[in-house]
């Protein structure tokens, strides 16, 4: 039943008992309405100061700890005046399959002896050169591959330099000699070629997704002035956030890819709240409000529902710091950060913006794009939807749920293991390909496990680590040649090659033989000497333990905290279940898709991926939260408004229909642009950006068409008035005629 103009235009009331956050939410864009300039400007200022912050804030960026033992390897060697010297590998083999063995080559021996002469000519640029014309274990086991091994010599400011100088030479060496493969791979050139992958895909994702959000932006509101808004609050709330970051990073690690994240959820909530703030204000305005009068309006509807989201947002992402890593931790400030000023900017600088331009909002309007998809009126299609299911409810929803129990039906042989970089980066970086032949000719050379001993030292320490080779020599199923030691300071570092590739369940086995048994059976035995083991392996396999261990802590803390924040903005014990519920069947969902297609196989073509049989194991938990929090942006959005036609008088199944039809042109461009964003991650290099760009984007699409077109509407339709009930609340109050809580 629509409201009659008279309604339309009467003056706003509050609803009684209305929690204080409402009105002050109120108070404050009407004060921003009212002195724009100086909200504007104050905005501006903020986004001033945070940048001058940035800059003259002094001191080194904070540094992260890897988890549990092998954060403590690296801790103690961090603890050394002198850094830890990185170990590289040249494979060398022939370029043409078969051929004669290493030993009878004169053309392999010649190339590896030519190597040789030219590192060590290199003055003071390495140290420790081994290779297979002086030790039998430099020499694969089908004799056909070779290997150098070499440290970059110090001092600490001289390795780059040492680095260049070594990679130089070998593409020199490998030049002179074109019938044989010479490729490098290493600790520097792996993390190299990691980080370099991760910066180049950021830097992709971010060119691609923000002119898309703007094309997107252009066909949601058909005007240039209008599309402008959300981008300049998601800009200026960038700006701010970076340079708040920037000081934060002195005291807590951010690495780079979070960087990227932080910007891509800032883009995407900044400009949902702009959605939502104008799709009310221009209602509003086609009601026949003034500007003035649409912009509080707004403000006490959907800045309620912006302040409520972005509160929700935060407190979701922050159940990530239960998982103790440093990692996360940067991530959740990041996000909060961001979320925060975007909630901010949309409560102040938003309705100082829109009272400033007034009708002028509308201006340099894009002809050919049609009429604006924001303009006040319902959608068809969803309110048909709606209406459908609210006739039927058991069978649309219980259609729904059989549906998003078969697509979560693959999760449940999800197996959580990291990718590494053999398995992460395609074989085009040619130091992953480098990496892929060596781990064939070479089990665990490219990235060995590093056992890191101190307080301990001379002739006791040497006998036990030929204990230790001899020890590694009767698992030669699980450890394989060569073993590598160095010294930094007072840590001896040993290197030990592991079998599988790295992160496997045969890696994982001879890293725990390695602690548990061979360790404690050789250097374990050298008075007063400590141990720890760190390395690629052992990062990946602490931190997969320490992600599934907190993984109970994480969902239940994000469960609670979603179940309070709705029953306190809903007044109401049934809709928080309820949004449970839908949440965890989109989120299962969207972990069946996940499985279905990284970890068995499928699409993979298409996508550009190789499976490995696996998921990276921080994906579901990131996924959990972040859409735990982004997903309550449309759910809190139509249930305000449905909520709202429910407290004018309206039956609860006509308010379903009305609300879901009145909400759905804003949830669906919103829906889209966050959609875009993510799914920009799907052509980025790196396998797990892939993940989470078909994560997320899948997520996003169910729980913005399935889940809130048909779950929501068919579940409110079955409770009735019961949606909106407290135990020992009386229906005469149920039925308020307020509008204090609509979006």
């Amino acid at each position: 039943m629509p409201r009659s103009e008279a309604e339309e235009l009467a003056p706003v009331r509050e609803e009684p008992g209305e929690r204080p956050g409402a009105p002050l939410i109120q108070r404050l864009a009407a004060w921003s309405i009212q002195h724009r300039a100086k909200a504007l400007l104050g905005w501006l200022a903020l986004v001033v100061v945070t940048l001058a912050l940035s800059i003259v804030v002094p001191g080194a960026d904070a540094l992260g700890r890897d988890p549990g033992e092998s954060g403590r390897a690296q801790q103690v060697v961090r603890d050394q005046e002198n850094w830890e010297p990185s170990l590289e590998n040249v494979l060398i083999q022939r370029r043409a399959t078969g051929g004669q063995a290493f030993a009878d080559d004169a053309e392999l021996r010649g190339a590896t002896q030519d190597l040789v002469s030219t590192l060590r000519g290199l003055p003071g640029a390495v140290t420790n050169l081994h290779s297979p014309l002086d030790s039998a274990a430099q020499v694969s086991k089908d004799g056909r591959s070779g290997l150098v091994t070499f440290f970059l010599a110090g001092p600490n400011h001289q390795m780059s330099k040492h680095y260049s100088a070594a990679v130089a030479a070998i593409g020199k060496v490998a030049d002179r000699h074109p019938g044989v493969r010479m490729v490098q791979a290493g600790d520097k050139s792996l993390n190299r070629a990691v980080d370099e992958a991760v910066q180049d895909d950021f830097s992709q994702a971010e060119s691609l997704s923000l002119p898309l959000t703007a094309v997107i932006l252009l066909i949601v509101f058909g005007s240039l002035i209008a599309a402008s808004i959300p981008l300049l609050l998601a800009a200026t709330t960038a700006i701010a956030t970076f340079s708040l970051m920037a000081v934060i990073g002195k005291v807590m690690s951010v690495n780079s890819a979070t960087s990227s994240m932080i910007l891509l959820v800032g883009v995407a909530v900044s400009i949902d709240y702009s959605l939502f703030y104008l799709r009310r204000e221009r209602e509003e305005r086609a009601a026949g409000r003034q500007v003035g009068q649409a912009l509080r309006v707004a403000a006490r509807t959907s800045g309620r529902v912006v302040v409520v989201s972005g509160l929700t947002v935060i407190l979701c992402i922050a159940g990530l710091l239960f998982t103790g890593l440093d990692n996360f931790r940067g991530l959740t400030v990041g996000t909060a950060v961001v979320v925060g000023l975007a909630v901010l900017g949309s409560v102040t600088a938003l309705p100082a913006l829109l009272s400033l331009l007034g009708d002028r909002v509308e201006k340099l309007r894009i002809p050919w794009l049609g009429r604006r998809r924001t303009a006040a009126g319902r959608s068809r299609v969803w309110t048909w939807i709606a209406q459908a299911v609210v006739r039927r409810p058991v069978v649309w929803g219980g259609a729904a749920v059989v549906a998003l129990l078969l697509l979560a039906l693959p999760a449940t042989g999800m197996h959580l293991q990291d990718a590494g970089p053999t398995n992460s980066l395609p074989r085009s970086v040619p130091t992953v390909d480098a990496a892929t032949r060596m781990q064939q000719a070479f089990p665990g050379a490219a990235s060995p496990a590093h056992v890191a001993i101190w307080d301990a030292q001379g002739a006791d320490l040497n006998a036990s680590i030929e204990k230790l080779r001899g020890r590694v020599d009767t698992h030669s199923d699980l450890f394989a040649e060569p073993i590598s030691v160095t010294r930094i300071d007072a840590v001896t570092m040993v290197r030990v090659p592991l079998a599988g590739d790295g992160t496997d369940a045969t890696s994982n086995r001879a890293l725990e033989t390695l602690r548990e048994d061979v360790l404690p059976a050789t250097v374990g035995q050298v008075s007063d000497a400590k141990f720890a083991v760190a390395g690629r392996t052992a990062f990946a396999y602490d931190f997969t333990h320490q992600v599934r261990s907190s993984m109970p802590a994480v969902f239940l803390f994000v469960l609670l905290l979603a179940f309070a924040l709705l029953a306190v903005a809903f007044r109401s014990l049934a809709i928080p279940l309820v949004s449970i519920v839908l949440n965890l069947l989109s989120i299962g969902a969207a972990y069946g898709v996940l499985t279905w297609i990284f970890q068995d196989g499928h699409l993979s073509s298409l996508l550009g991926f190789d499976s490995y049989g696996g998921i990276v194991d921080w994906i579901p938990l990131f996924m959990f939260a972040l859409l735990f929090g982004l997903s309550m942006d449309y759910h809190i959005f139509i249930l305000s408004r449905i909520r709202e036609r429910w407290q004018e008088g309206v039956s609860t199944r006509l308010a379903v229909v009305e609300g879901v039809g009145t909400s759905a042109g804003v949830v669906t461009s919103a829906a889209v642009i966050m959609t875009g964003v993510f799914s920009v991650f799907i052509l980025l290099s790196a396998i797990e950006y892939k993940m989470l760009g078909v994560g997320m984007a899948t997520a996003i699409v169910i729980d913005a068409t399935l889940v809130r077109g048909v779950l929501l509407p068919a579940a409110i339709a079955l409770l009735g008035e019961r949606a909106w009930v407290l135990p020992g609340v009386r229906s005469a109050r149920r039925r308020t005629r307020a509008l204090g809580t609509s979006s």
